[in-house]
């Protein structure tokens, strides 16, 4: 497979230290709301795109949720994002592992919940050459994980078949969505989630983070 092989990389959690920043963001957009939200039951969410996230909030807390509020919460966390972006870094070998990829002739992408607005601001951190980037984000997509659609258009834009493609991501929504797409699903824990979760999602090897993955590339039968 290796030479074939894609990769489908996730952005939050996967290649970006940024799953918390986004939990605390989404508190305060709900605070702001007067709504009341356990930081436990938000991060579980995470990996969601924002519009299922929001719902599945308002369906636990028992809230309605109209139009009008989703889209002001959208905004708030959107707002309140951008403002922790400073402080937010690549995961311990990302940016190698990126680079290694590219160097070795293996074709790769990022696939992403998050928007263009939040998205691309982080991508520009990882050190890799904008303009040749095939980055797809939740505004480019009919629907956001746990559908597949994000990993099948990463894929389609790559000239791959899915069945060709690993899928990198921390959630269990990456997993689920990655095998609706057909790929293979490879987990890592720098999001949150244990190891049994990632694998009960559909993860067929699972690492710490990315550096981690960079040293463990021919457990998937990537040669270099």
């Amino acid at each position: 497979m290796t030479g074939d092989a894609a990769f489908l990389f996730d952005l939050d959690g996967t290649l970006m230290d940024s799953v918390y920043q986004h939990v605390l963001s989404w508190a305060e957009a709900l605070d702001a709301e007067g709504i009341q939200v356990p930081i436990w039951r938000i991060h579980r969410r995470i990996g969601m795109s924002g519009g299922l996230f929001a719902r599945a909030l308002m369906r636990e807390s028992g809230l309605e949720l109209d139009e009008e509020l989703r889209a002001k919460l959208s905004r708030g966390h959107a707002q309140a994002f951008l403002r922790r972006l400073d402080g937010i870094r690549p995961l311990p070998g990302a940016e190698a592992l990126l680079s290694h990829l590219t160097d070795i002739g293996i074709a790769w992408a990022i696939a992403t919940s998050g928007r263009a607005e939040t998205a691309l601001p982080m991508i520009e951190k990882l050190g890799q050459p904008m303009d040749r980037l095939t980055i797809v984000t939740r505004d480019q997509v009919a629907f956001a994980k746990p559908n597949p659609d994000l990993f099948i258009e990463a894929a389609r834009r790559l000239n791959k078949p899915p069945s060709q493609c690993f899928v990198v991501g921390d959630s269990i929504w990456d997993m689920l969505a990655a095998q609706r797409a057909g790929t293979l699903g490879v987990g890592l824990l720098s999001g949150g989630y244990g190891d049994d979760e990632l694998v009960r999602a559909g993860a067929f090897r699972v690492f710490g983070e990315p550096a981690d993955l960079h040293a463990g590339l021919f457990e998937l039968g990537i040669r270099s």
